[in-house]
């Protein structure tokens, strides 16, 4: 159902930093597999347990994406509103605050995997702490592309849990999206993760 995965790709994007890692890989997973009835099972229930308000223009993506995927129409309308979401609760650095050097044989097979891709635009890293300083650093890619956003963040996904991660950050924007504040913050403290990498302009 493509129509439904570009919405339901953005409103997953919109929940990064609202949704606890655990849970959100999985989403994204689901939908990256197109296993979108899952998603649409899962999701309005994780959003009322966990209760995390949506904006207005996050209740339109979730009923765009998963209402005639099967989700349950009394759920989706019980997760409560926000009028907008203004603050994160990381904060972003370009390095890593507790291991410089952490993460270059991730470089390496990123950098391989996404070499010469015509969609992509740009591939940028950041590591992102909990604004209380407890928990580790966690490596947040962020790459822009001009397609199949949903299907790359699965691919990515999988790639950075086959290397050790568990619980993978990897934010996938199509070009020209109004950024959240959360990716605003990951982006302003960014640097390129793949600086010997050719990006192809689209």
């Amino acid at each position: 159902m493509p129509d439904m995965e570009d919405p339901c790709h953005e409103l997953l994007l919109r929940l990064a930093g609202r949704l606890p890692d655990r849970q959100l890989w999985r989403l994204r997973d689901w939908l990256a597999g197109g296993a979108l009835d899952a998603l649409a099972r899962a999701l309005p229930l994780t959003l009322l347990r966990e209760r995390v308000a949506i904006t207005a223009r996050e209740s339109l993506l979730l009923n765009a994406a998963l209402l005639d995927a099967g989700a349950d129409a009394g759920r989706l309308h019980a997760v409560p509103w926000v009028d907008q979401i203004d603050e994160v609760d990381y904060t972003f650095t370009s390095e890593s605050p507790e291991r410089v050097n952490m993460g270059d044989s991730e470089a390496v097979v990123l950098g391989a995997i996404l070499h010469g891709r015509p969609e992509l635009v740009d591939v940028r890293g950041s590591w992102r702490r909990h604004r209380s300083g407890l928990g580790p650093a966690t490596r947040i890619v962020l790459v822009t592309a001009t397609s199949g956003c949903a299907r790359l963040t699965g691919e990515l996904q999988r790639v950075l849990r086959a290397l050790g991660t568990h619980e993978p950050g990897v934010e996938v924007m199509p070009e020209g999206m109004d950024l959240p504040p959360y990716h605003q913050a990951a982006f302003a403290a960014s640097e390129p993760l793949l600086p010997g990498m050719v990006v192809q302009q689209a």
